[in-house]
């Protein structure tokens, strides 16, 4: 088994045919599928997914990229879907200089906010982090609340993927790690312990290879994981089950 432990099923590229995504995940031997809200209304529709099948939980949060809409409801809305027993972490949150689509001082306060609102809920967090990795860094050093959690998609270097598995995190592996030219990060996955790593699609972005330029959906997370076993020379039922192992253990999925 595989699980893919970060996806968007409740986006709009799915709701043609999430059903039958499902089921080609299941039958590629991806048994659980953690989907992550971005807003309040997409973390309302993770939630409505999760009912319907019960290998799919929820992450809920508010993106970097929409945390200048956070009003005065928004924290209230999440409080009480965080509520649900398939509710599994607290994400994705933290921050997005590539793209910009909120002010960098309203992404770094509201980022610090939700770190709160995480602890408060007792949740793990799921981090966002594109072209901004020392203020990343100096906000989860300064966090004195659980430390624990996963770096979503990550894009930093092998001295910060040490820093944040010291701080208590799980690194978490996309389908990038399969293109040609990603030679960065498939040495920080050579020089990483297989007990830190995660494996996630990101769908419907990131598809890994040989199906880059299509949709990605999350059956096609088993790549990114043969990957990782082709350059970590194990086998790949050795990285399925680890990986697996520890997804569960951070999301305390039984």
């Amino acid at each position: 088994m595989v699980i893919d432990s970060h996806a968007h099923l409740e986006m709009s590229p799915f709701d043609r045919d999430r059903d039958q995504v499902i089921k080609r995940a299941k039958a590629a031997g991806v048994e659980i599928i953690v989907t992550v809200g971005t807003t309040v209304e997409d973390c309302r529709k993770a939630l409505e997914i999760t009912r319907c099948y019960p290998g799919v939980y929820a992450v809920i949060g508010i993106h970097p990229h929409e945390v200048k809409d956070i009003d005065g409801g928004t924290y209230d809305s999440l409080k009480e879907m965080a509520k649900h027993e398939k509710v599994v972490a607290y994400g994705e949150i933290g921050l997005d200089f590539f793209r910009n689509l909120s002010p960098r001082g309203t992404q770094i306060h509201r980022f610090g906010e939700q770190l709160e609102l995480a602890s408060e809920l007792g949740l793990p967090v799921v981090i966002h982090d594109r072209d901004a990795h020392r203020e990343t860094m100096n906000l989860l050093k300064g966090w004195k609340g659980g430390r624990r959690g996963i770096i979503h998609c990550f894009s930093g270097d092998y001295p910060m993927a040490r820093q944040c598995i010291e701080l208590g995190f799980y690194i978490s592996i996309p389908g990038t790690v399969t293109f040609e030219k990603n030679d960065k990060l498939r040495s920080i996955v050579r020089d990483l312990p297989l007990e830190s790593l995660l494996v996630e699609t990101d769908c419907p972005y990131l598809t890994p290879n040989p199906f880059r330029g299509k949709r990605n959906e999350p059956a096609y997370v088993v790549h990114t994981a043969r990957k990782i076993a082709e350059i970590k020379g194990r086998p790949f039922e050795e990285v399925a089950a680890v990986t697996t192992a520890n997804a569960k253990r951070i999301f305390n999925i039984p």
